[in-house]
């Protein structure tokens, strides 16, 4: 039984290392790149738009998009290695 609490507490710690990584890129990314660091962004042009801009509008949701992706690979790996996955 102490086992099972252990290898629980293990899991989950491991889960909430992954999901406040994610967070944190994801923080920087629409936060930094799209509102603080926007003035030096923009004196680089992306498709024709200042990369300030595109990370404030679209870049973001792309990285979103990225860090889903990669949750679900990190959570999958997780499960195997603690042996909950389906």
């Amino acid at each position: 039984m102490s086992s099972n609490i252990s290898s629980a507490q293990a899991y989950w710690k491991e889960n909430l290392r992954i999901i406040m990584t994610y967070l944190a890129i994801w923080f920087v990314v629409s936060y930094g790149c799209g509102i603080l660091f926007v003035d030096a962004l923009d004196q680089i042009q992306f498709f024709g738009f200042p990369l300030g801009f595109w990370f404030a509008q679209q870049g973001s949701i792309y990285v979103f998009l990225g860090l889903i992706w990669a949750y679900v690979f990190s959570m999958n790996k997780l499960d195997e290695k603690y042996d909950v996955h389906e």
